[in-house]
């Protein structure tokens, strides 16, 4: 009896440790890079992302097709507008922002892939657990694959892969992640953004945010 007792609580146990889909902190500031596997992109940035406000600070620069790239864009989804920056000359580019907003979190449709430790457990210190999860996503009309690496504590994202016809596989991966925001004035647009107006081209579509990389 009392060895039918000790395996149900260890069958327990496994179950409740097993990991599940989940929200990564509404608050974060750190740095990604972006690369893509026909190696036309390549791309650093530093973000600053508020889930609880919807908005997402981008300043980035690298490289597509051999051109070189500087872009600093501010993200406003309750608003629906984006705004390119640029410091230097003091000027505000106020443009439509299509879609809506997606928090950064592993899909409850997701399968786990597996789990693993990146560094080493061979002592305390020296590795973290993450969780692999893959899955599709419909973006843009289309149904993409996808693989998003996140830390077992805390759900801090590490690297997510989106697979596109045009691209193959387009690789996110995030470093010097830090829960809460650093400066919350990169959130709000600049004052000589004040009088910007909405600028809107015929036939061209409104920007979403992975048109930016």
């Amino acid at each position: 009896m009392r060895a039918l007792v000790l395996l149900v609580c260890l069958s327990v146990g496994c179950v409740a440790q097993r990991p599940r889909p989940c929200t990564s902190p509404p608050l974060l500031t750190g740095s990604l890079s972006v690369s893509t596997q026909n190696e036309k992109l390549g791309a650093f940035a530093k973000y600053t992302y508020d889930a609880l406000g919807q908005r997402i600070r981008l300043r980035e620069f690298g490289s597509y097709n051999n051109k070189t790239f500087h872009l600093d864009v501010l993200l406003l989804y309750r608003e629906g507008v984006m705004y390119k920056i640029n410091y230097r000359n003091q000027t505000c580019c106020k443009k439509r922002l299509n879609g809506g907003f997606h928090p950064l979190a592993i899909p409850h449709n997701a399968s786990l892939l597996g789990q693993a430790v990146l560094g080493s457990s061979s002592g305390p210190g020296q590795g973290v657990l993450v969780n692999t999860w893959t899955g599709q996503l419909q973006m843009r009309n289309k149904t993409v694959k996808y693989m998003s690496t996140v830390t077992e504590f805390g759900c801090v994202p590490v690297t997510t892969l989106f697979h596109s016809c045009r691209d193959g596989w387009r690789i996110t991966s995030f470093f010097n992640n830090v829960m809460g925001l650093s400066d919350p004035q990169q959130l709000i647009p600049p004052h000589f953004c004040e009088d910007a107006k909405l600028e809107e081209e015929e036939g061209e579509e409104p920007a979403t945010f992975y048109s930016l990389f």
